[in-house]
């Protein structure tokens, strides 16, 4: 969805001054026409391409520049940590059209161009919108994957520039952020199983149509079928800029390398395992160690998104139930017999807790990934394996210090006289 153009802030500040010598600003500049469009790139192969672009076109006589909103500085210090915090920066720059479109040519991505019926005191107004948000004192703002994002930012801008109201098409394709994205995300399982597992119950709320355009192919089409509040199209003309290869993403992932797959495979395995052990009698310590050591750490990260998190999207989520930072009780206290109560405790934990989460799942908001159930089920068996395992050995050990406490005492043999 975003041109995530690893720029340098030297960078950008050489092509804003190269904007600025290059395209006099609208105080100076002879008030020729302009037309403004919306450019739409299709989905490519990153991850972060997989919903497409957008940006505004203005070209006129003397002018043909992109604004974009997807430009951030992959040097800042500690991208990749307030990126999950939520504290992620992107900016507006603008630049030639011609530097836009070679990265589209090359990976053989369709882009579309929708030319706007603005008058021209709409048009020179939101260039000029575009112009000051463009200053370096303007040109940051704090991304929204969902709510302010390169789409939303466009219509947003369009919106203050007309004169007319902007109506949409009232038609609700998706229903919910998540279904939405799965939708864009479906030969990426993997990616998926990511976003199911670090955001909640936000991605699970009903959505309003214009709430859909956060995806740009999706806001292309509907700019396709909106008009103003005073009767006009708000698109004018349409044109393709580059060809579609058909292949610009990845394929389908295959069947036995997707979670749901592996999931399944995880799920078989613990069963046969607790069923191994109740047989016989015997905890596989190693085995405990490293299943609640992952879902413990993976647990650490939601805990992280929930409580420390920006994102809104991340809190609630009823995985915490399930994935949390004391799974890692089991994995550490399971290697000392002396300190099995905690690990029973966790393992009752997880038998009581998960056995309502998945009865009542169905009937909650938060949608999951289908890779989810099977990992609980692992998880539900060990811990039932855990728990029967353990009575037994304390009913043991207390019988035999019963027996040893009832049985009566051999009397001395008399002697004989």
């Amino acid at each position: 969805m975003i041109r995530q153009l690893r720029i340098s802030i030297r960078h950008i500040l050489t092509t804003l001054v190269i904007l600025f010598l290059a395209f006099p600003s609208v105080a100076t500049q002879k008030r020729d026409s302009i037309v403004v469009s919306l450019l739409t790139a299709w989905p490519g192969p990153e991850v972060y391409q997989l919903c497409g672009h957008s940006a505004i076109r203005i070209r006129g006589a003397e002018v043909d520049s992109v604004w974009n909103y997807g430009v951030f500085n992959f040097d800042e210090p500690n991208f990749v940590y307030r990126f999950v915090k939520g504290e992620t920066d992107y900016m507006l720059v603008g630049y030639p059209t011609m530097w836009f479109m070679p990265e589209y040519l090359s990976e053989g991505r369709k882009v579309l161009e929708q030319d706007l019926n603005l008058t021209q005191d709409e048009a020179w107004k939101l260039r000029s919108l575009l112009q000051t948000e463009a200053l370096p004192q303007n040109r940051t703002y704090r991304y929204n994957y969902v709510k302010d994002n390169c789409a939303t930012r466009i219509t947003d801008r369009l919106s203050q520039a007309t004169d007319a109201r902007l109506i949409f098409p009232d038609t609700i394709a998706y229903g919910t952020f998540r279904r939405e994205m799965r939708a864009f995300h479906r030969d990426y399982p993997w990616y998926q199983f990511g976003i199911d597992l670090a955001l909640g119950s936000g991605l699970d709320r009903e959505l309003r149509a214009n709430e859909e355009m956060f995806v740009p192919t999706v806001m292309s089409d509907r700019y396709a079928g909106a008009t103003l509040s005073d009767g006009r199209r708000l698109v004018s003309d349409t044109r393709q800029l580059t060809p579609d290869s058909g292949h610009a993403t990845l394929p389908p992932t295959p069947r036995y390398l997707t979670p749901n797959f592996w999931s399944v495979i995880c799920f078989i395995l613990m069963a046969a395992f607790s069923v191994f052990m109740a047989w016989k009698r015997r905890i596989l310590r190693w085995l405990y160690c490293l299943w609640f050591a992952l879902i413990g750490l993976g647990g650490c990260v939601i805990a992280f998104l929930v409580f420390a998190s920006d994102h809104e999207a991340t809190s609630p989520n009823m995985l915490l139930l399930w994935l949390n930072p004391l799974q890692l009780i089991v994995a550490v206290c399971v290697w000392w017999p002396r300190a099995h109560w905690p690990v029973n405790i966790m393992a009752w934990y997880n038998i009581v807790v998960l056995g309502i989460l998945l009865i009542i799942w169905p009937f909650q908001l938060q949608s999951a990934n289908p890779a989810f159930f099977p990992l609980m089920g692992a998880t539900l068996a060990l811990s039932i394996a855990y728990a029967i395992l353990d009575y037994k050995q304390s009913y043991n050990i207390n019988s035999k210090i019963h027996n040893k406490t009832t049985k009566p005492k051999r009397q001395p043999a008399k002697r004989k006289r």
